[in-house]
């Protein structure tokens, strides 16, 4: 079987979806030898060049000097050119790595839906994404050979809002990194820790104002840790956390490469994620992992992924954020509980696992073609 999968999310930053594909990849190939798997991995762009990571060196690079909004325009509103001849070559899949297709003249097509933010609140999205996104995914979704998602959520909104079957969707969660726990919590007393783009749909706005609240009632509350590439829409956020009462207590780190990911956590008192939704939460299971306390948002996919291993509140209410920081930071037992737990829910999941479940996607979709054509 070869397959095409689209690695431009990770070409310059691996965070979120970018980290997905390439860890994805990363699997397929470990699993490769017993399945005969060929993996194609394409990139685009104009200015940057494809550097094939050295733990992807069995998958063909396929590089192209073509701007990736050019070429996202004319896949999505013009299906052309076909992927086979961007790849130069026959493929058997084509997976796509944001839920509209990549247009092919015989290869089955998969699409990759993360969450469906972008429908009820296309003002959270970026620009390109409110023009083709809300107005193609439907129709993308009813035409594509079969739909991965990340999560049970992802996969009930799918069919709930698309009106696809369920027979017709992968659910495919990340992996845990193959990290050990912790030995400790940080000796210093740690910070808190957000990590994530800085974007409308993480509220960092609502995370703000609960440490401003934390902030005005104690003086012991630790430093607040922003990390994660910044988008325009951060500019107002970024100027608050330069004035007080927040200036000297809260960081902006930005982007944090993969290798320095695990440290990060390390030094955390508690990880800190109240997106308005997520259709999986790749930072909570990271935290978990390693054995840090989680406060999350009881919205998307991340009440199923955290199980019970931390704290739950209402992203819309800054006193409840920050109720539950201040619970997690008092309470000595139930922190050590948020850990364990935490450590026990990570190792359910595994890339192996996820590769499985994408293989066999990929089968099903060239049976799906083949039975369509």
């Amino acid at each position: 079987m070869r397959v095409l999968i689209d690695y431009r999310p990770a070409l310059r930053a691996r965070s979120g979806v970018g980290e997905y594909v390439h860890e994805l990849a990363r699997a397929l190939l470990a699993a490769a030898p017993i399945r005969a798997l060929e993996l194609l991995l394409f990139s685009s762009s104009w200015k940057d060049r494809f550097v094939r990571p050295t733990d992807l060196a069995p998958a063909m690079a396929v590089d192209r000097r073509v701007p990736v909004s050019v070429l996202n325009f004319l896949w999505h509103r013009v299906e052309w050119p076909p992927v086979e001849r961007m790849a130069g070559q026959q493929v058997d899949v084509v997976h796509s790595a944001h839920p509209l297709l990549i247009p092919s003249r015989r290869a089955a097509r998969i699409v990759t839906i993360h969450d469906l933010d972008f429908l009820a609140h296309p003002e959270r999205s970026a620009a390109e994404i409110r023009r083709d996104y809300p107005t193609l995914v439907r129709a993308h979704a009813h035409r594509a050979d079969g739909i991965v998602v990340s999560s049970p959520f992802t996969a009930r909104e799918v069919e709930r809002q698309l009106e696809v079957p369920a027979k017709r969707i992968a659910i495919c969660p990340a992996g845990a990194p193959a990290w050990r726990p912790r030995a400790s919590a940080p000796p210093d007393g740690g910070y808190l820790l957000f990590f994530g783009t800085l974007e409308p749909r993480k509220n960092v706005g609502g995370l703000l104002d609960a440490y401003e609240i934390l902030v005005g009632r104690r003086r012991d509350t630790p430093p607040l840790l922003l990390a994660g590439r910044a988008t325009g829409a951060a500019a107002p956020w970024l100027q608050r956390i330069a004035q007080a009462p927040l200036q000297g207590r809260v960081r902006h780190v930005g982007y944090v490469d993969p290798a320095d990911r695990r440290a990060l956590y390390e030094g955390a008192r508690l990880l800190v994620q109240p997106s308005f939704e997520e259709g999986f939460g790749m930072t909570v299971l990271e935290a978990m992992t390693v054995g840090v306390p989680v406060v999350a948002a009881d919205r998307g996919a991340l009440p199923e992924l955290l199980g019970g291993a931390g704290l739950l509140v209402d992203p819309t209410e800054p006193e409840a954020i920050a109720a539950a920081i201040a619970r997690l930071l008092d309470d000595g037992a139930l922190a050590a509980a948020a850990c364990t737990r935490g450590i026990q829910r990570a190792s359910s999941y595994n890339w192996a696992q996820t590769a499985e479940r994408v293989y066999a996607a990929y089968q099903q979709a060239i049976e799906h073609r083949c039975a369509s054509a």
